[in-house]
């Protein structure tokens, strides 16, 4: 398998999260309000979602940047973002390297319709548990950020079929807990989420499952 990498942490700790207040605000009911991944997930209320999820510059560059040299991406080169939601980081990508081949999907029609108009094209309404339309190894690398624990252990072994399929490199982020505290605040917050696991045990499934790319795994302490 791969390395374990710090990408994307940095920005998780930079927001402050009151775990408390959303575990007893009706949560079950902003629950079923967030998974169906409409406007009000990302651009609604923050009980249900991101509450405002906008275009800053500049805050995916550096994560765009440590891509390009960890996995010496190039404008000949194609990525795939599993899970893409607005596409903010394969904006930023696109903004390094203009004639790079960009692809996105995501399951969310808002997500996808608030994407940045240089990437429009690039992206397509798709679930990361179907199979990609897509050639084996024709991706240069597959990215997917904050996605696969919102499936199940079903879904999960498809969609890391399907990204160990298309893609030469691999790199994905997930939600995890390394405490009873770390548990309890990530159930409290999160709204979409169906695995829950240690990072051994999110190692144990990606070996199991035969996943070979770099990993990420981030903390609500």
């Amino acid at each position: 398998m791969g390395d374990h990498l710090n990408l994307v942490t940095p920005l998780h700790l930079a927001t402050s999260r009151d775990y408390i207040s959303r575990m007893i605000d009706e949560k079950v009911h902003c629950m079923h309000v967030a998974q169906e991944y409409g406007k009000d997930y990302w651009d609604g209320d923050r009980r249900y979602g991101y509450g405002g999820y906008k275009y800053l510059p500049g805050r995916w560059e550096p994560v765009a940047r440590e891509l390009i040299n960890r996995y010496s991406l190039t404008n000949r080169s194609t990525v795939l973002d599993v899970g893409c939601g607005k596409g903010f980081l394969l904006f930023e990508l696109h903004r390094l390297l203009p004639e790079m081949k960009l692809l996105g999907f995501d399951i969310s029609t808002h997500g996808l319709s608030e994407a940045r108009l240089e990437i429009q094209n690039s992206l397509f309404l798709q679930s990361a548990e179907e199979e990609y339309p897509l050639d084996d190894k024709s991706v240069d690398l597959v990215i997917s950020l904050g996605c696969l624990h919102n499936l199940t252990l079903l879904g999960l072994e498809k969609a890391l079929s399907e990204i160990e399929r298309v893609g030469h490199q691999k790199y994905t982020m997930v939600e995890s807990y390394r405490t009873n505290e770390e548990l309890f605040n990530l159930q409290c917050w999160a709204l979409t989420a169906q695995s829950f696991f240690t990072p051994a045990e999110w190692i144990w499934i990606f070996e199991r499952m035969s996943y070979t790319g770099d990993y990420e795994f981030i903390f609500f302490s």
